[in-house]
């Protein structure tokens, strides 16, 4: 979202989570970001409505408690409606300046809002177990091994160049064994999600990081493909799957406000 009408003086504004139908109602426990939680509403205009809550500007965000407020909001959402995820932290003077953000996009937004119809997100992620990779690089990489056994039970002090040189191979092995889990994992899902969306691995040792959009009818074959997929991979690789969820990775593909 551009600065227009963002962060105003005053003691109070409306925190955005999402865009939504204009007949969407947020339920009567609903709550959102800070201390106390506020109550969402859903501010309406023409066919859309925007769910939003009442913060006290001097109030920080960005505590692990308001992030998750946020998602549990936006996902429980998503269960249920189409949603648009604003971009978290995205705070405003009052109603009428949400109103003008849904006219001002309002084409955008009712056509994502359309595409996003019975559909939602899952994220696949997995990590390598580090004892089986490690084991699988060496074993395919003589000049590795050597290496390893160069530097095995002898000080660090005498072995640094060559713990360095090891350290640099076993990265780039393990990226090359990422880069090709992850295009397993999407050929196989592929034929169950309408769009996929690569992440960046948060750790070193991750092998798998996808966001995918599933058809709500496709669900249970999504799951049931995911499941054969991490069960042949259940020693190397400990997978989770996370969903359903908002969109967040695809609402941002259609370069909606942010």
């Amino acid at each position: 979202m551009s600065d227009e009408n963002v962060q105003p003086a005053g003691e109070t504004g409306l925190f955005i989570y999402g865009i939504v139908p204009s007949d969407v109602e947020p339920t009567p426990d609903a709550q959102g970001v800070g201390d106390p939680p506020g109550d969402v509403d859903a501010i309406r205009h023409g066919d859309l409505a925007a769910l939003a809550s009442e913060v006290r500007l001097e109030e920080p965000m960005g505590r692990p408690a308001d992030l998750t407020a946020y998602e549990r909001l936006l996902d429980g959402t998503a269960a249920v409606a189409p949603v648009l995820p604003v971009r978290f932290g995205t705070v405003v003077t009052g109603p009428d300046a949400v109103r003008d953000l849904l006219e001002a996009h309002h084409d955008t937004f009712a056509a994502a809002l359309d595409e996003f119809e019975d559909r939602v997100q899952y994220t696949v992620h997995g990590r390598f177990d580090e004892p089986e990779v490690l084991s699988q690089v060496l074993a395919a990489d003589r000049r590795a091994a050597d290496l390893a056994g160069q530097v095995r039970g002898r000080p660090e002090a005498e072995t640094r160049e060559q713990r360095i040189r090891l350290g640099e191979m076993l990265s780039q092995a393990v990226e090359l064994r990422r880069e090709a889990a992850n295009r397993e994992l999407i050929e196989a899902l592929t034929p169950y999600a309408v769009l996929t969306a690569p992440r960046a691995p948060s750790h070193e040792l991750d092998a798998v990081n996808v966001a995918f959009l599933v058809e709500v009818e496709d669900e249970e074959d999504f799951i049931r493909e995911l499941e054969d997929f991490a069960e042949q991979r259940r020693d190397l690789i400990r997978m989770r799957l996370l969903g359903p969820l908002a969109p967040y990775d695809f609402v941002s593909a259609h370069q909606l406000v942010e």
